[in-house]
């Protein structure tokens, strides 16, 4: 895509030089996920950009897709993270965040699945930005002991829980820094990005299974365009953790429900930049996963990886079919 063609190579080129002493820190080129849950179907991948493959760089973006707990109760979590560009050792400070708040998602799923499934907005927004400071914090810790300036011991994070109950169709967005929140529907793209702020939940009120209605509004409101807030502000937090490294901006939050035929796309800044700079991919992605039928995994891979001029960072995409 674009005026001419990409300028790197399509395939890889040269791997990472690799440290004999710890090949624990390898990170393959490609990785590929999937899974079937109810109305959901998930189709993920992070790859190593065109820049990198061409200069011999792991992969700065992390993926991880984990479900936490079994049948209609259990929670799947999509972390992506993407660690800071010419810093040594990003790609590991980028798994680590994954793992983090994978970890935390996963020791308070039972909690977090209720919240979900009742429409608490309030407790999810003010519970995952603790979590999300907690995982923050520890990568802060983490470049002290090291030596390290926090600024460059940090990435960007972004997720996604979906529960895996077939009538529960709220859809949890949260993380810090860069990346896209997009959704397709009705054939076109939608920019869902929050601004920011931890009390940000743009969007229709949340309504899945066992929601309760939102607050119906008198005819004489000033400002009729304001959403609804179905849920009070949860009391202060005893115990606040530290909020999430400057560097990367505010914490980010939204909730929705999703309608059959939606298409919720979840991106790192890779992917998201061409998806907002190049309408040709925009147009091209909008074909190819407007349909009902989810790609396979190795479609899937071939339309993520589809190259457009000036962008040649790492890409890692998970995508949410609703049936």
């Amino acid at each position: 895509m674009g005026d001419e063609p990409p300028t790197y190579e399509a395939e890889p080129t040269t791997l990472p030089v690799t440290d004999p002493e710890d090949l624990r820190d390898l990170v393959p080129d490609t990785v590929l996920e999937g899974a079937r849950y109810g109305t959901l179907t998930l189709r993920a991948v992070s790859l190593r950009g065109d820049a990198a493959r061409y200069r011999g760089e792991p992969r700065r973006d992390a993926l991880l897709a984990v479900r936490f707990g079994t049948g209609d109760s259990a929670l799947i979590l999509i972390a992506v993270a993407t660690g800071q560009r010419a810093v040594p050792g990003a790609h590991r400070v980028a798994r680590e965040l994954c793992e983090w708040i994978a970890g935390a998602v996963g020791s308070n799923q039972q909690r977090l699945t209720e919240d979900i499934h009742t429409a608490n907005r309030g407790a999810l927004s003010s519970g995952l930005n603790r979590l999300t400071g907690r995982a923050y914090g520890r990568l802060r810790a983490g470049a002290t002991v090291r030596g390290l300036a926090p600024a460059d011991h940090t990435a960007s994070l972004r997720c996604l829980l979906l529960p895996a109950h077939p009538a529960c169709r709220t859809r949890v967005f949260f993380g810090v820094g860069d990346g896209g929140l997009f959704r397709l529907r009705d054939g076109v793209w939608q920019d869902l990005e929050p601004e920011g702020g931890e009390r940000d939940t743009v969007g229709g009120p949340v309504l899945g299974y066992g929601g309760r209605p939102p607050v119906q509004r008198p005819s004489h409101d000033p400002n009729p365009s304001r959403e609804p807030n179905p849920d009070p502000d949860p009391a202060p937090d005893p115990d606040p953790a530290p909020a999430p490294a400057p560097a990367h901006g505010p914490f980010r939050f939204r909730a929705s429900v999703a309608r059959p035929g939606d298409t919720l796309l979840l991106c790192s800044a890779g992917l998201a930049d061409p998806l907002r700079g190049e309408a040709a991919l925009a147009g091209r992605l909008a074909e190819r996963w407007g349909t009902a039928e989810p790609p396979g995994l190795a479609a899937f891979l071939a339309d993520a990886q589809t190259g457009v001029k000036g962008y040649a960072d790492d890409r890692t995409a998970a995508a949410v079919w609703e049936a």
